[in-house]
């Protein structure tokens, strides 16, 4: 598991809930996610990625169709993750992912402000 072969006191956690976290490594430049048992690695651009996925997932079309079990399997070309997600799991991960991208904008937002104060 690759989760053994880092340090987590060089991890900088960007957000959590109940149900998982999101991790920034700086000397990595790159994510970690920590979410339904797996920690999985991603780049930005992946993590993105994920995140669109995540979101174009339609709970309520899962929950009310009586013709398919209430889970979704969650991948996109070019990762080597693999999530199979009830209704319950998405909601959590969307959660997840809303909090971690606001939290990552505000970052963004207050080095800019900063950035200009100083010059």
């Amino acid at each position: 598991m690759e989760k053994a072969c880092i340090d987590i006191n060089e991890l900088i956690n960007v957000f959590s809930n109940n149900e998982g976290a999101v991790y920034q490594s700086d000397r990595l430049n790159c994510f970690y996610v920590d979410f339904g048992g797996k920690f999985a690695r991603y780049n930005c651009l992946s993590l993105q990625k994920l995140r669109k996925v995540i979101e174009e997932i339609d709970i309520e079309a899962l929950l009310l169709n009586t013709q398919k079990a209430d889970f979704e399997l969650v991948t996109f070309n070019g990762c080597e993750h693999i999530y199979l997600l009830s209704a319950l799991e998405i909601i959590a991960l969307k959660d997840l992912f809303e909090g971690t991208f606001t939290m990552l904008n505000l970052n963004h937002l207050i080095s800019d402000c900063l950035y200009r104060l100083v010059y």
